[in-house]
């Protein structure tokens, strides 16, 4: 009896769900999944080196571009340029934006750079130092979380906000080495603040999370000391809405840093910028050990999962902007 009883119950659900459907009532809300998240890692780690002007460089930009077109109501936007080098080396960047639901406003920023250190200059080993660095958690899990934010947010299912993902070239620098170039500054997201006009013609974004180095097992997020210079309310309600979804992950230490990271210029504009990184990377940091067995989809999941819910809050004037002092951080 239990069995036939159960089976009715299941055939009259399927029945009104199905009819529920027909008539557009039924609508399935996608979550954010690490193991999703995961595979765009374990994807973008088939093109290593990703530093500037490789062909993984090319291959990844290529890759992130066919994803976000796949989404409805997504525009594609490119900024492209030219920078000389002191060496006289000209490099060819390329930021990329995909501008969901164009028209929506108020609008967030989700950003992350690309490229990658492009050697494995801290490698414990000597012999391995000119070597290619994998660059799992920096920089392929920022590019991860986005892709898969970008399949969540898109969906009708959620608010109909305005997110621009930005996908920055050369945060890595002109050497693509990161802090290991005693001259390092960041070269897509200045460019973006540059021309940010173009893009934001009208209103900036009401806030930014930029994302750098989230997949570590074992990932713990500590405020970032400029980002509560920029954005303290945002940072507040992060950091509050991970402690409740993800609360291994969201730790309330004293902050990090500053850490100059694709935040700054963004800040500088005025935006409410905050800065998501688990700095403490030892001791795979821009090493050859930077790999997939480093990463855990927990802790892309956790990230994702709070941004989901920040920017809901967002959007619903959950979240109130501060006055911003933005000023120079330290790399």
């Amino acid at each position: 009896m239990r069995r036939l009883a159960l089976s009715v119950v299941v055939a009259a659900a399927c029945v009104l769900g199905a009819s529920a459907a027909e008539k557009g009532s039924v609508v399935f809300k996608p979550t954010f999944e690490g193991e999703r998240a995961m595979r765009q890692v374990h994807t973008l780690m088939q093109w290593v080196p990703r530093s500037i002007d490789s062909p993984g460089h090319h291959r990844t930009l290529a890759y992130i571009e066919s994803v976000l077109r796949s989404y409805p109501d997504m525009l594609i936007v490119r900024q492209d340029w030219t920078e000389k080098r002191a060496d006289g080396k000209v490099l060819v960047l390329t930021n990329l934006i995909g501008r969901l639901r164009e028209k929506s406003e108020p609008r967030l920023l989700l950003g992350t750079h690309y490229d990658s250190i492009v050697r494995a200059y801290r490698d414990p080993d000597p012999a391995l130092r000119d070597s290619p660095m994998p660059g799992a958690n920096n920089s392929a899990s920022g590019v991860a979380v986005l892709l898969e934010l970008a399949r969540v947010l898109s969906s009708k299912a959620h608010a109909p906000m305005g997110v621009d993902f930005v996908f920055f070239d050369g945060e890595e620098g002109p050497l693509s080495l990161g802090a290991g170039d005693s001259n390092w500054h960041a070269l897509g997201s200045p460019y973006f603040a540059a021309h940010v006009s173009g893009v934001y013609p009208g209103h900036l974004p009401r806030a930014a999370v930029i994302y750098d180095m989230v997949c570590k097992k074992g990932l713990r997020l500590i405020p970032e000391a400029s980002s509560l210079r920029f954005a303290p309310h945002e940072v507040e309600s992060f950091w509050k809405t991970g402690v409740r979804l993800a609360p291994d992950a969201f730790a309330g230490a004293a902050p990090v840093g500053p850490i100059g990271d694709d935040q700054v210029p963004l800040a500088k504009l005025g935006i409410p910028s905050i800065l998501v990184i688990d700095f403490d990377y030892e001791p795979w940091f821009n090493t050859s050990h930077d790999t997939e067995d480093k990463c855990d989809p927990a802790s892309l999941q956790g990230v994702g999962r709070t941004t989901v819910a920040f920017a809901e809050q967002l959007v619903g004037g959950q979240s109130n902007a501060g006055e911003t002092s933005p000023g120079d951080a330290q790399h």
